[in-house]
C-alpha cells in the first residue's frame, strides 16, 4: 500500500476510506445500543454481525502467522489481540443490553 500511495495511486486512499466508513458505522451502532445516541435499525442483527466478525478475525489471524500472506507475524499477533479485544467487548456489551435494544 504505502508503494501505491508513493506512486500516486489513489487505491490506498479508497480502501482506507471504506474501512473507516465501516469502523465509524459499526461504532455508531456501539453507541446506540449504549443509549448515547437515537436508536438505529436493525441493532440487533448489526450487533450480532458486528461481534461476530471481531471475533472471527481474532482467532483467523492466529491461524495466518504461518502464513502470513505478505504480512509479518507480528502483524497478525498484534490485530488479532486487538480484533479479540473490541469482540470480547463487544459480546459483553451485547449480553448486557440485550434485553433493551
Amino acid at each position: 500500500m504505502a508503494l501505491l500511495s508513493e506512486q500516486g495511486s489513489i487505491q490506498p486512499t479508497l480502501i482506507t476510506s471504506v474501512i473507516v466508513l465501516i469502523l465509524s458505522t459499526w461504532s455508531l451502532y456501539a453507541l446506540s445500543a449504549a443509549g448515547v445516541i437515537f436508536k438505529l435499525p436493525f441493532i440487533r442483527l448489526a450487533l450480532v454481525l458486528i461481534t461476530f466478525i471481531y471475533l472471527a478475525r481474532g482467532v483467523a489471524g492466529f491461524f495466518l502467522i504461518n502464513n502470513p500472506m505478505g504480512r509479518s507475524p507480528e502483524f497478525w499477533v498484534w490485530s488479532s489481540i486487538i480484533c479479540l479485544s473490541f469482540g470480547i467487548v463487544h459480546l459483553v456489551g451485547l449480553k448486557q443490553q440485550w434485553a433493551s435494544l
